[in-house]
Parts: C-alpha cells; sequence; structure tokens
C-alpha cells in the first residue's frame, strides 16, 4: 500500500498527530523523551508527514527547520532535517523522499540569490543514503578529500547547533549515556554491509549504535540534483506548499 504525504506548518499539526508521532519514534528509536521530541518539533518550521491512506494514521514524518547561519565562508541558509522516521513496513512505498525533494526545489526558487545548503546529522545508514541518491556532490562521501570551506561550514553549523556535543576533528555529534538511538533490528547495517556508501558511513561512525550522529553537508541547487534524485522528486507545484510566512526570526542562529 502506498502512502500518502503532506507538508504542513508545526503551528498546525495536531494533537492526535504529535502523538502518532511520538509513537512511532518510540517503536523504532530507545530513549526517547516526550520532552526531547517536543524540543525538536517545537524548533521546526515544517513536517512532512506521511500516512496510511485509509486510517489517515500517521506512518512517517520529517521535521524541517530553516534558518541563516553566518559562517566564516559567509552568511547562508540552512536547512536542517530533524526528527524522522517512517515504519519500516512502508519503507518501499512512501513519498516522504519524494516531499523532501519537493520542499527544497520550492526553497531554492524562493530564494535564489542565497547559499542554500542542506544539514543532514545521520544516526543511520538509510538517512545517510539519501546524499548518494539525491546529490552529485556531498560531504562526507567516500574517496573525496572534503573540501576547506566545506570544513568550515559543517563546522561552523554544527558547533553553533550542537556545542560540546560536536567532536569536530571526526565530524560526529555524540550521543548522550541515555541518548536516542535505533532499536537493535531497525535498519541493522549488516542488511546493506555490501553497499559501498554504507560502508563508508560505518567507518567514519563507528558508534552509530549508540546513537553517535554523522554531520553532512549538501549544497541545495539544481544542478547538484542527481538524475536518479529528479525521478523521485516529480514534477513541482511550488503552491502546493505552506512556504508562508517566512520562518520564525527565533530560528536564526
Amino acid at each position: 500500500m502506498q502512502l500518502v504525504g503532506q507538508i504542513i506548518r508545526v503551528a498546525d499539526v495536531s494533537t492526535a498527530d504529535c502523538r502518532q508521532m511520538l509513537n512511532l519514534l518510540r517503536k523504532n528509536y530507545d530513549n526517547v523523551t516526550c520532552a526531547e521530541f517536543d524540543s525538536d518539533l517545537d524548533e521546526k518550521d515544517w513536517v512532512i508527514l506521511t500516512r496510511e491512506p485509509n486510517s489517515g494514521d500517521v506512518m512517517g514524518f520529517s521535521t524541517q527547520q530553516m534558518y541563516n547561519q553566518q559562517t566564516s565562508e559567509g552568511p547562508i541558509k540552512v536547512l536542517f532535517s530533524g526528527d524522522t522516521i517512517v515504519n519500516p513496513k512502508f519503507w518501499g512505498s512512501n513519498p516522504l523522499a519524494k516531499l523532501w525533494g519537493q520542499l527544497t526545489l520550492a526553497l531554492i526558487d524562493r530564494y535564489p540569490e542565497e547559499d542554500l545548503f542542506w544539514f543532514l546529522i545521520s544516526k543511520g545508514y538509510k538517512t545517510y543514503r539519501f546524499l548518494p541518491v539525491f546529490f552529485n556532490e556531498f560531504f562526507p562521501r567516500a574517496a573525496t578529500q572534503i573540501p576547506p570551506w566545506a570544513v568550515n561550514v559543517l563546522h561552523d553549523i554544527a558547533s553553533a547547533k550542537f556545542g560540546d556535543r560536536y567532536d569536530s576533528q571526526h565530524g560526529i555529534v555524540r550521543a548522550a549515556l541515555d541518548g536516542c538511538r535505533l532499536k537493535s533490528g531497525v535498519a541493522d547495517i549488516s542488511q546493506r554491509v555490501s553497499d559501498p556508501n554504507v560502508q563508508f558511513f560505518q567507518s567514519v561512525n563507528p558508534g552509530h549504535t549508540r546513537g553517535d550522529e554523522l554531520c553532512c553537508l549538501a549544497r541545495l541547487s539544481r544542478d547538484n540534483f542527481r538524475p536518479s534524485a529528479w525521478k523521485v522528486i516529480g514534477p513541482l507545484n511550488s503552491g502546493e506548499f505552506p512556504l508562508d510566512p517566512e520562518p520564525a526570526s527565533g530560528h536564526v542562529a
């Protein structure tokens, strides 16, 4: 069964949807607290929701925040993806990637003169694999030296957002002892160990099983999207997306 999806403002997420989102996280992650879930949601601008079409129950979601960041390379706009999960039953039949891609294209159109980047932190290989599917250039990636400008941008974004938890030497946001992490058996890395991208992810983030998150960066521009991304995204109707009003001023780093 194919899920249906939508992008909505955080302020418009219903109490019932919030409860289902939290329950979905708890089914797939250990050490999920209501306070941390609320904190993640409160700082975001939009939520991508995917639903079972008959019941309307939430089967997947991803929270999205956009903000301005001053870096040593100059001012940029950052799209940051927070809590993200899809019910494993629907990994092959959900529109979350399509909707995320269409949202990014709408943002690219809205800010044509801005340097726009996706900042992704990944504690699981499935999230990291979005990068090689969608982008020609992203960092970090196998057999590629991260250029100095990208090192600087990643450092400035991650340091500002995560403070002492950010290990700049390894490009990792370190998990707390009781931090959120994928449950054993959910997206187990042994299922895709032959994939070179998965091998790379495991090599640079060996602590992913305890909740360490790899900091990743990709420029959001049309010419950075791969042909495989365009197949996922499909045609864009930017009028479908709630990009007004502007993201809250409190989201400026």
